[in-house]
């Protein structure tokens, strides 16, 4: 059977490493030793671990900000509710896998410290989704199929803190699973957000 290329294994290895040791403990040697190849062969595809988080994120989870981008540019295909369905059940199933990676960084705060400034100059982070939320509404704003006051900005950071929420909060029960499945909840933030919105 044909080998994957270097950098499919790369980020194969970084994904499984990031889920099962975390962010903090992912080292680039780490990586490159699963992947079957040098640490100079990882640094010809990727600045460092930064980059390859941002990469882990953009190329193995729910892809929630092509989804984003999409709808900005003709939000008009689908309504609003079913818009706004398809970024929180994208996002919680985002959250929901990214969480395990990054969660490691908040025991340390130096470290997270040093991550997130690493994530700046790479022009990455956590605030990017809710800037491309805000940008959806702004356009179905402007296409006046929501309330021309509405404040975007906090309904995007409520759908998305919702989204985030659910991936937080449910670990913690002795169920595990949240009350309502995946998609019922993705409709009822919805529509709860649009609520907020319409016109």
């Amino acid at each position: 059977m044909e080998q994957k290329p270097t950098r499919v294994r790369i980020l194969d290895a970084a994904h499984d490493l990031m889920l099962t040791v975390g962010l903090v403990h992912t080292t680039t040697k780490a990586i490159a030793k699963a992947a079957g190849c040098s640490e100079a062969a990882l640094y010809k595809h990727f600045t460092g671990k930064e980059e390859l988080f941002v990469a882990v994120l953009h190329e193995r989870l729910p892809e929630l900000t092509p989804l984003v981008r999409g709808l900005t540019r003709d939000p008009q295909q689908q309504s609003v509710e079913a818009n706004l369905t398809a970024i929180a059940r994208t996002a919680a199933l985002f959250y929901q896998q990214s969480f395990p990676i990054a969660a490691s960084l908040y025991a340390d705060p130096g470290l997270k410290k040093r991550h997130e400034a690493a994530m700046r100059l790479i022009g990455a982070g956590p605030h990017l989704p809710i800037r491309g939320v805000d940008a959806y509404l702004g356009a179905e704003r402007l296409a006046g199929r929501i309330d021309a006051e509405a404040d975007t900005y906090a309904a995007a950071s409520l759908l998305l803190g919702a989204c985030s929420q659910r991936a937080f909060a449910y670990d913690m029960t002795e169920e595990g699973e949240p009350p309502q499945s995946l998609d019922e909840f993705a409709v009822s933030i919805a529509r709860a957000v649009l609520r907020g919105i319409s016109r």
